[in-house]
């Protein structure tokens, strides 16, 4: 056939093979199918737990987990209440609490065979963390230690978690179900008569939530932290579920190998981890201290269901999910078993060889290899990709019929650009509705009902992704002898071209998470070959029905992937900060994941009459679910269940200026937390002070003159409000003294104070022109690496009654005797001291709805020019 049949006879009505359509109904079945499968497969895989084993089966399931026991213990830890870090609850009963469950795991033991040391530990340092120099004195931790009598090993391994919780919490999510697991893995071990090759250490640490000083205080003050050689790490950022490992390492693959031996329910990926190593998680963990000050490797695990009650009141016994104990309790146990009879263990430095990339497929199993085999394996199956899409257009052209082949590659060269017009129009248009809802106040609207995100983004991809290819379908059907299979399978093979680009730019970048496209590729590679196949051997290519059966595997992994993303990441946008844009970031993960897969299903739709109309009705569904966000079926907050939050603390502020006068100021200081905080303009913040307070402040005292708690708060300070009130009552009142001057140089003058206040201290130092700090008796990162003042100073004490003394030395002009040298300012925090609040406080509190959250405390805040 020569070139110009390609031309264009409007008139040519030609009956082609393969160009028969379906009828149009088939269009919503069809997708209804693909529906039931995610119903069906996705999500039971989710939420898959193993059988709790009871206290009365124990005897037939020697040295396995027991989940009951692991319920019961977590009962009466939630019902100790808060725990503080510095409070009774915390340092006494908790402690007891621990204590007394280790008592009787000894007495139950192995004696013949183990040895169980334990102790208390009280701990003091300093270190650099979040933009603040951090101190702390006399943090508590629990530590014990298992170790076989006949093992001579001084290699431990460390299994961690923390006791300690946030305000208001009983903490059982986080981090009590940890707690209780730990303890009944100890206890399971200590009556084995397993191998156990090196022993365990058990660190239940007291600090966590306050800027994880138990883990700091474990790993640079404790006598057996010189001896771990790896870590696994217990944290939660929600309530329960199954744990996601989100770290590894770094760089020792054979953790992840590990992981995917003796883990029985495994649930991790590589995106996880290198998302919370981008800061997209609005979360750390005591991983990371373990590794920056103790150089260990290990696996950070934490659970993420219901993320919505993380650091609230609801983080109870009754919320958590009931199948947590026995999954979680059967993978840690699996894993310290493993890895503490890991030969790896003697010497881990011989074993630091780079990343590993790993996945698990729907929880079902787990996939790890090198990073040095995943590039190899991402330019195999690319390459596979290409070749196999270049056979068969060759063979479109070989066709009884066929149009010429240059007519065949200018028509597939065609197909590619409005392929790659509309994967950019689906992107566009996804996008352009994330900006929108920002921009009407609309954002959110997901937050609590998650299959908003459905109509919002996912059918405006599905919209994008499919309406100019059928238009051009349309358009071209009676000037090609292309056949319709042929004319869809170009579009997928042009959009299987995108992904492989996606994949390439991906190990460009060094980014370990180029399986993701990577996995597509291999089953869409798979299906082409195998039409190839049948097309030599039987004449016929079984397009669809090879095609359909090979992307069902695909389709679950990255749905599945979409849902737990959905599930995990959707309740941190609630906290992720007031300047945060979380519409953009859910439209954004979600045009990358859906790219994935609908790009090759929805060019079936193609194969239906009507099609042009049906694909319109997912833009359609778009415009109605804007709608929705609009009514009160979006409205995002709900009553404990997916609350809006704010930080409220009762503040009282004292300026000492340097004309000698002094001014005081008290009301309450309002954090916003997430970004549709003028929800309330009209109710609990009508008696806001306006913009301008907040710009005078920040331009006369450092930090805006408010109480700011830690290093995170930093970035949040713009986003400030404050309503003048009667003054808080503080149970303890600051005190600063001035101990000593001394003038060390001519420029150099060194001063020493004392502040008798409550247990958790934040100091800003904010040094005059010409005045340079340099040096001081608190961490000195911040000085060392040159970061621009103000200074951040934060210590915490536990049960101390000492006054904590510092002091700093600053370098000035020869010329300036007398100062000021620099504003300080102190703000002292009150967290867990609800018995002082006062009525107007409590008062207000109470005008917030009942679908916000209030982490709230009281405050002060005193400023002095030196």
């Amino acid at each position: 056939m020569s070139f110009s049949s390609f031309d264009i006879d409007s008139d040519k009505k030609q009956s082609k093979r393969g160009g028969k359509k379906w009828p149009w109904y088939g269009a919503p079945i069809f997708c209804v199918i693909w529906f039931t499968l995610f119903y069906v497969a996705v999500i039971p895989s989710f939420f898959s737990y193993p059988k709790m084993l009871y206290v009365r089966d124990e005897v037939h399931h020697p040295d396995e987990f027991i989940g009951e026991r692991a319920k019961i213990q977590l009962a009466e830890y939630s019902a100790i209440g808060n725990k503080m870090m510095g409070s009774v609850n915390n340092e006494v009963h908790t402690v007891n609490f621990i204590k007394r469950e280790i008592g009787k795991i000894v007495d139950q033991s192995r004696k013949d065979l183990y040895e169980i040391e334990s102790e208390v530990q009280y701990a003091s340092g300093a270190f650099y963390l979040w933009e603040a120099a951090t101190s702390y004195d006399n943090v508590s931790n629990v530590v014990v230690k298992i170790s076989r009598k006949d093992s001579p090993s001084d290699k431990y391994l460390l299994v961690n978690c923390h006791y300690d919780s946030e305000v208001k919490t009983p903490a059982a999510g986080d981090d009590g179900v940890m707690v209780v697991i730990m303890l009944e893995a100890l206890r399971v071990i200590s009556r084995s008569d397993r191998p156990l090759d090196h022993p365990v250490v058990f660190l239940f640490n007291g600090g966590e939530e306050s800027n994880m000083l138990g883990s700091h205080g474990f790993i640079t003050k404790h006598r057996w932290a010189a001896n771990c050689r790896a870590l696994i790490n217990l944290d939660s950022t929600g309530s329960g579920g199954r744990e996601v490992l989100f770290q590894t390492g770094p760089n020792h693959p054979w953790l992840m190998n590990y992981y995917q031996k003796h883990a029985p329910h495994p649930w991790s990926v590589t995106l996880a981890e290198e998302l919370f190593q981008n800061n997209f998680i609005p979360s750390d963990t005591d991983f990371r201290i373990f590794r920056d000050y103790g150089n260990l490797p290990g696996l950070d695990m934490a659970h993420a269901l219901n993320g919505y009650i993380y650091h609230t009141k609801y983080d109870n016994f009754k919320n958590l999910a009931r199948g947590t104990y026995q999954s979680t309790g059967e993978n840690v146990l699996a894993l310290t078993w493993a890895l503490a009879n890991a030969p790896e263990l003697d010497d881990t430095d011989a074993h630091a060889e780079g990343h590993a990339v790993f996945f698990d497929y729907l929880g079902w199993f787990m996939v790890v290899y090198t990073e040095s085999a995943s590039i190899a394996i991402n330019i195999v199956v690319s390459v596979a990709a290409l070749i196999s899409i270049a056979i068969s257009i060759y063979f479109m052209t070989r066709d009884a019929g066929a149009d010429a082949p240059k007519a065949v590659l200018l028509r597939f060269g065609v197909i590619f650009l409005v392929q790659l017009a509309a994967v950019i129009i689906a992107w566009a248009l996804t996008i352009l509705v994330a900006v929108f809802m920002h921009a009407v106040g609309l954002s959110e609207s997901w937050y609590y009902g998650v299959w908003m995100t459905f109509g919002l983004y996912f059918c405006t991809m599905f919209f994008g992704l499919g309406l100019l290819p059928a238009f051009y379908i349309g358009r071209t059907k009676q000037k090609t002898n292309m056949k319709l299979n042929e004319t869809i399978a170009c579009f997928m093979h042009s959009h299987c071209i995108l992904i492989v680009l996606i994949c390439v730019i991906l190990m460009g970048m060094g980014v370990r998470s180029a399986f993701f496209p990577m996995f597509g590729l291999f089953f869409y590679s798979i299906s082409v070959i195998l039409q190839l196949i049948f097309k030599v051997i039987f004449k016929k290519s079984f397009f669809m029905p090879v095609h359909l059966l090979c992307q069902v595997a695909p389709f679950l992994f990255y749905t599945f992937l979409n849902y737990e993303f959905l599930l995990v990441f959707v309740p941190m946008q609630g906290r992720d900060g007031p300047d945060s844009k979380p519409d953009m970031l859910l439209a954004l993960f979600i045009a990358l994941m859906t790219m994935h897969f609908a790009g090759f299903i929805i060019p079936i739709l193609f194969k239906f009459r009507k099609s042009k109309i049906f694909i319109s009705m997912f833009g359609v569904l778009t415009i109605i679910f804007i709608i929705l966000a609009a009514t009160p079926a979006g409205f995002p907050f709900k009553h404990e269940v997916a609350a809006q939050r704010y930080y409220v603390l009762h503040t009282q502020r004292i300026l000492h200026n340097e004309d000698s006068t002094t001014k005081t100021e008290t009301g309450f200081y309002v954090q916003p937390v997430d970004t549709r905080y003028s929800e309330l303009y009209d109710t609990t913040l009508k008696n806001v002070e306006p913009e301008s307070w907040l710009n005078d402040n920040c331009a006369n005292e450092p930090y805006c003159g408010l109480p700011l708690y830690s290093g995170r708060w930093l970035n949040w300070k713009d986003s400030a409000r404050w309503i003048y009130s009667t003054p808080p009552v503080f149970p303890i009142a600051t005190d600063l003294n001035e101990i000593s001057r001394q003038s060390i140089s001519a420029n150099k003058t060194r001063i020493e104070y004392s502040i008798k206040a409550g247990d958790r201290i934040v100091i800003y130092i904010d040094p005059k022109p010409n005045v340079k700090i340099s040096n001081w008796s608190v961490d000195e990162t911040v000085l060392n690496d040159g970061r621009q003042p103000p200074y951040f100073i934060y210590h915490v004490y536990s049960m101390v009654k000492e006054r904590f003394q510092f002091w700093l030395e600053f370098e000035h002009d020869v010329a300036n005797t007398n100062g000021p040298y620099f504003k300080m300012a102190v703000s002292v925090h009150f967290l867990y001291h609800q018995e002082h609040y006062t009525q107007d406080y409590r008062d207000f509190l109470g005008t917030f709805p009942d679908w916000t959250y209030t982490t709230d405390w009281f405050a002060s805040y005193e400023s002095w020019v030196i």
